[in-house]
């Protein structure tokens, strides 16, 4: 049960390791993994660093969010995940987008061989909308809703496929929520600590603080951090703010157990 404990709350914040090399990987590693719970491994990092970086992460104790989004066929997406549950990552994702079948087959044959091999079984993950489009991008490639409405929706297929949870903006926190139920698992990236304004790519974003109000389980941070002058200061003060708003939170029914 997520507390309102630094500790417990540190375990809910995810640090994004964009970096393009196994060193520097290793060197935020050890230099954050006492005050972060979970680092998020992305196509930058592991297709220069591989499956090492995973077991280096493991290494020094913490968990590994693989954030290689796939979106394939069914088979290939399925197996894919298979390799990711073998590498005992903790989540994984993959497109929604991607089709029910897709998401489907991938959690059940993951699930299959988990249980036969006595491997955990990691939480997976459907990406909705990507934090950097608008409802003008959207429009680009065929989809007319409103933004909002197309994360539902996705995160609506994505629960009924099985998925453990989702990856969405900050905003659509709330509806997805109330759509898909307390237990369903939401990871928020487009975060930004309070003074500062979002980068060139996140169109949608939230403080920590108003995110974990809005009921996240999970925020998604990487160069607010990277880029301080001092990470673990700035860690620290991510995780005040997200217990601020955990508390706050608490007291209103229905967004926390």
């Amino acid at each position: 049960m997520l507390t309102s404990r630094p500790d417990g709350i540190r375990n809910r914040l995810i640090f994004a390791l964009d970096v393009d090399s196994l060193a520097e990987a290793e060197a935020l590693v050890e230099q954050l993994a006492r005050e972060v719970g979970v680092f998020k491994v992305g196509k930058q990092l592991f297709l220069s660093a591989g499956p090492e970086v995973v077991r280096m992460i493991q290494r020094h104790g913490a968990d590994v969010f693989l954030d290689l989004k796939f979106h394939d066929i069914p088979y290939t997406v399925a197996r894919a995940g298979i390799e990711a549950a073998r590498l005992g990552v903790r989540f994984f994702d993959l497109h929604a987008s991607g089709s029910f079948e897709m998401m489907e087959r991938t959690q059940i044959e993951v699930a299959r061989v988990c249980r036969r091999e006595g491997v955990r079984r990691p939480k997976i993950l459907a990406v909705t909308v990507l934090t950097s489009l608008r409802k003008s991008d959207l429009r680009r490639v065929g989809v007319s809703d409103e933004v909002e409405h197309q994360v539902v929706r996705l995160a609506r297929l994505a629960r009924k496929a099985g998925m453990d949870g989702v990856v969405a903006s900050p905003l659509e926190i709330a509806r997805i929520r109330r759509e898909c139920g307390r237990g369903f698992l939401i990871v928020t990236p487009g975060v930004r600590p309070a003074g500062l304004g979002a980068d060139d790519d996140q169109k949608r974003y939230m403080t920590p603080e108003e995110a974990m109000k809005a009921g996240a389980d999970y925020l998604v941070l990487g160069r607010p951090i990277r880029d301080a002058l001092d990470p673990l200061a700035a860690v620290r003060e991510v995780v005040a703010e997200m217990a601020r708003g955990f508390l706050t939170a608490r007291t209103r029914p229905g967004l926390r157990s």
